[in-house]
């Protein structure tokens, strides 16, 4: 796309997102007016391996020293500005084309509970400015948490947006379903009632997490391994009998839940550890993602209320897991009447799924409309999110 093409400051966003299983930047360029979002082109990159092993580090350990966080902050800013710096080159678009960049940062705690909720994302604002020149939205879950919700999931709103604007609405039936297979796994349902939201477990993270420790690769290639093992039903019960699984509405979790201690701690329960494959339990895995997927989905379309009655529509899946073909087939396996396909098949490449979703929570608040979904997250009311930090126009870009 040459500079200038069709694009003006009035509706060029970029968006930023980092997500749960910490394997990379995702960054898009996006053309978003009247809530209608154009997917202009993406870029992603890893993370440097010592700043992911600092994420890391820091969602293991919550004793951390603040010196080394505000300084990781600082590095996650000037790495999320790089990124950008590559996608406007690749596009060929001047930092000045582009009105606001809504970066989600980097989750390292979310904890929605207990007396004093909160959810931590890290990237410091003002260095992104800096860095890139560009007028920046951050802090996305905060005004959510602080009218009661849980802060999360933010995108469903996002979603639904895409449907309002589809010149063709009809091609899709009542059930319209889209779900993201990141780190954790959360599904967005869009009816003619009710926007409905929620995560409903683990997904990479949990196979991500265990291929690392056993076998030293970062995450299961093509769900090769997953495919070779056998599904454990014994471990399979104790995975699902999480209290988590059984919790309504609103519910959200992330890595400080589901991770690699969780998974030991149930494996221990039984004694399982050393009478079960490696392989044997990445296949367990995957199809606790594709159980819990599926159990909630039925449950929000009130399937439980009809035994007889099997759920149908169509399922858009996005995010990491969807390169899993153990995943998928599981998840295809569980839901027969269900059309299932990739975000690729209304125009979005899926790995850019989200990062598109917070360019578009950038544009709401930029235009001051609210972005929160009440019947999502629970908050008491619908409010702008998202804090903004400006750049003067003649200012020194450190990034250039």
């Amino acid at each position: 796309m040459e500079s200038g093409t069709n694009t003006n400051k009035a509706n060029l966003y970029i968006g930023i997102m980092s997500g749960t299983s910490v394997d990379g930047i995702d960054v898009v360029l996006a053309k978003i007016a009247d809530n209608r979002s154009e997917l202009i082109g993406g870029y992603s990159c890893d993370f440097d391996a010592s700043i992911r092993t600092e994420i890391l580090t820091v969602c293991q350990n919550t004793h951390y020293s603040i010196e080394a966080l505000g300084q990781l902050e600082v590095k996650l800013a000037k790495s999320y500005a790089k990124a950008v710096q590559q996608l406007l080159a690749n596009y060929h678009i001047e930092r000045s084309q582009v009105r606001a960049i809504g970066c989600h940062g980097q989750t390292v705690l979310h904890n929605p509970f207990g007396e004093h909720p909160f959810s931590m994302q890290l990237v410091n604002a003002n260095v992104l400015a800096a860095e890139t020149g560009i007028t920046c939205v951050t802090d996305f879950r905060g005004m959510d948490l602080a009218f009661r919700g849980q802060g999360a999931p933010l995108v469903p709103m996002f979603h639904q947006s895409l449907f309002e604007s589809s010149t063709d609405s009809s091609d899709f039936s009542v059930n319209t379903a889209l779900l993201n297979l990141g780190g954790i796994a959360n599904l967005t349902l869009i009816n003619q009632d009710l926007l409905t939201g929620f995560d409903t477990g683990p997904s990479n993270i949990l196979l991500d997490s265990w291929m690392q420790t056993k076998f030293s690769q970062p995450y299961d290639e093509d769900g090769k391994v997953s495919l070779s093992g056998q599904v454990n039903k014994p471990l399979l019960a104790t995975l699902l009998a999480d209290d988590y699984f059984s919790l309504p509405h609103p519910k959200s979790t992330g890595r400080e839940y589901f991770n690699l201690a969780w998974l030991n701690q149930k494996l221990e329960q039984h004694s399982l550890s050393c009478k079960i494959s490696d392989a044997d339990i990445m296949a367990t895995l995957v199809e606790l993602t594709a159980i819990s997927v599926t159990n909630e989905l039925n449950q929000a379309i009130n399937v439980e209320s009809n035994p007889e009655f099997q759920s149908s529509g169509n399922l858009l899946v996005f995010g990491g897991g969807t390169k899993n073909i153990a995943l998928m087939r599981a998840i295809s396996r569980l839901l027969p009447l269900w059309n299932i396909e990739t975000t690729e098949s209304i125009g979005i490449e899926s790995q850019y799924m989200e990062a598109l979703a917070f360019a578009w929570l950038g544009y709401r608040c930029i235009t001051g409309q609210v972005a929160n979904a009440p019947s999502v997250t629970g908050a008491l009311q619908a409010t702008i999110l998202g804090q903004i930090t400006q750049v003067s126009g003649h200012q020194l870009v450190l990034g250039e």
